[in-house]
């Protein structure tokens, strides 16, 4: 990262945490990951000032029209953003003009300022250029490290970056090891190379899914998706989620999977249930047969240790998706035991990377959080980047 000594920084982190009732951060994990930047900031010698969003503040009005301050005011983060970085925390009520200026103007050497919720403004989402130059007056050097928002072409995460010279602006060490995660997996993997993918439709993953059967040694595919796999595959479903739409796509996918030497795994066994409960009744079935009445919500014991076996053997693995609806206990198990399998192969010496909200909200509720190599802080994000997208975020800082 570049040298930032008497300089004023401008962050562009993401602060879009989770809220409760009483405004109270529920998880600052996105707080957390942005520290490393902002020390180096400060040990340089510069002043950091960081621009963030949190939610949709103009998509959840009041119901006279006007903004909702109290409940999407980035002044809930001050308190646990001082905790964490050592240093005294300011806050300016505006992201832009007299507010936001006088602010930064006043800021204290060796302390940090926080400015309010760049999407209290409509230019932001929009991309305005307008907005993002007020935005750049403020800082002489720009930082992007909000990778969960890199895919987003909003005003200060990607049009702001194009008022500061090429050597004025740089990416945060959060920004950098998100790249070199995905890097690593995609372009310079050690082999067997394993992809994990789930969640409901295939359609969510059809350019990752594409993409992976291009790069990957073995792809295991568990979720909802699972079963417009094994309709197209000629099997019963019962009333298990599928997109019937997408069945001529499964086979396309199927047959580059073999024309391309891929290991496709799907899961030979499901639990089913007569209802989308978490006190249904439940059974074990074969994926390809599930019963009248029933649908697979989870995989079951086969197919846990057919995919762990492969997740075990190989040196670098990629987790996106859950395998069922692991949300309801009762139907957790599957990806409980593909977490739990990741894990050990990462104690054994395999590189996992797991990126996707779902995978990761799993292996966090599950406690294996640290028990895997990298787990990305952008859903979209990190999907776009393994789909081979480029970000606008990224390609405006190597523009």
């Amino acid at each position: 990262m570049i040298n930032c000594s008497q300089k004023k920084v401008l962050v562009r982190v993401d602060f879009n945490v989770p809220l409760d009732a009483n405004f109270q951060i529920t998880d600052d994990t996105r707080i957390r990951a942005a520290i490393p930047t902002l020390q180096k900031i400060l040990t340089d010698g510069g002043s950091p000032i960081l621009l963030s969003h949190l939610d949709r503040p103009l998509k959840k009005l009041l119901p006279d029209g006007s903004l909702n301050v109290e409940k999407f005011t980035l002044r809930h983060v001050v308190a646990r953003l001082q905790e964490l970085v050592g240093v005294p925390v300011h806050f300016a009520g505006d992201c832009v003009g007299e507010i936001a200026e006088t602010a930064v103007k006043n800021l204290p050497k060796g302390e940090l300022l926080l400015l309010e919720n760049t999407r209290f403004h409509s230019g932001e989402e929009k991309g305005n250029r307008e907005l993002a130059e007020k935005m750049a007056r403020l800082g002489d050097i720009y930082i992007n490290d909000a990778f969960g928002t890199a895919h987003r072409a909003h005003a200060s995460t990607a049009i702001i970056a194009e008022f500061f010279e090429r050597n004025t602006r740089d990416f945060g060490f959060l920004m950098r090891s998100e790249l070199a995660a995905a890097n690593r997996v995609l372009n310079a993997p050690t082999r067997p190379l394993t992809a994990i993918v789930g969640g409901a439709k295939v359609s969510d993953k059809l350019l990752l899914l594409e993409k992976l059967l291009e790069k990957v040694n073995v792809l295991i595919i568990g979720g909802g998706m699972a079963y417009t796999f094994m309709k197209a595959m000629g099997g019963t479903i019962g009333n298990s989620l599928c997109e019937d739409d997408r069945l001529d796509l499964a086979k396309q996918l199927l047959f580059k999977a073999r024309t391309n030497g891929v290991n496709l795994l799907l899961p030979v066994d499901s639990i089913s249930a007569d209802a989308f409960s978490a006190t249904a009744n439940t059974k074990t079935e074969r994926s390809n047969a599930i019963s009248d009445g029933s649908m697979g919500l989870d995989i079951g014991a086969e197919a846990i240790n057919t995919f762990r076996e492969a997740i075990l053997n190989s040196k670098t693995i990629l987790w996106n998706g859950p395998m069922g609806v692991f949300e309801m206990e009762l139907f957790a198990n599957g990806t409980r035991k593909i977490a739990e399998a990741v894990a050990e192969a990462t104690k054994n010496g395999a590189y996992s990377l797991v990126g996707g909200g779902d995978s990761v909200a799993a292996v966090t509720m599950m406690g294996l959080s640290d028990e895997v190599s990298y787990i990305s802080t952008g859903g979209g994000a990190m999907l776009e980047l393994l789909e081979g997208k480029t970000l606008p975020g990224i390609a405006a800082i190597e523009a």
